[in-house]
């Protein structure tokens, strides 16, 4: 008899930001070195010009929610001891929405919420956020995480991707978000 993984870690990509994008790509280095089986998913073609329309926002993360579900359908999330979703910008809805939906205890690790995640998320998880990001207002994100009493990281001057254009400062950012990141999936265990 095959034994039990005891945990796995989903990862959430963003529309445009894929899985092997520094974000994604070492918090699944860091999961794994945590002990979790990775788990992928993806979207397929989700609807343009999404920002700053809230009824393309809503049809791209319905159509992103129903793919997660015929992808997570057979995953049996419910079999392991920990479960950790690693979400980025859409995918942070998705996520949340999914783990409310089947009331899996996961961790979460959210990556640049925009604003509308905040429907979906709950009190359970950290998140990252940049100041310069044109899909979500600070000063919401703020609101929402305190709301919450969720940790919240701001990372000055990044944009949506967490970068701020300049190589050096964003190598050095990466490496204070992934240090907090493995904090997080560290005091999980």
């Amino acid at each position: 008899m095959e034994e039990k993984k005891k945990k796995a870690a989903v990862i959430f990509p963003g529309v445009g930001y894929h899985t092997d994008k520094p974000l994604l790509y070492y918090s699944k280095k860091l999961a794994v070195a945590g002990g979790y089986e990775i788990l992928e998913v993806s979207y397929g073609e989700l609807p343009s010009g999404i920002k700053g329309n809230a009824a393309k926002m809503m049809e791209a993360f319905e159509m992103a929610s129903a793919r997660v579900e015929e992808q997570l359908r057979d995953a049996a999330l419910d079999s392991f001891e920990d479960v950790l979703f690693i979400s980025k910008s859409i995918g942070t809805a998705v996520a949340a929405a999914f783990a409310r939906k089947h009331q899996i205890p996961a961790g979460h690790i959210y990556y640049t919420p925009v604003e509308e995640s905040f429907l979906a998320i709950g009190t359970t998880g950290i998140v990252f956020h940049g100041t310069s990001d044109p899909w979500a207002r600070t000063e919401v994100i703020e609101t929402e995480c305190a709301k919450r009493n969720l940790p919240l990281y701001e990372t000055a001057g990044a944009n949506h991707s967490l970068e701020t254009g300049n190589v050096q400062e964003d190598l050095k950012n990466l490496t204070e978000i992934m240090k907090k990141t493995e904090e997080y999936i560290k005091a999980r265990q």
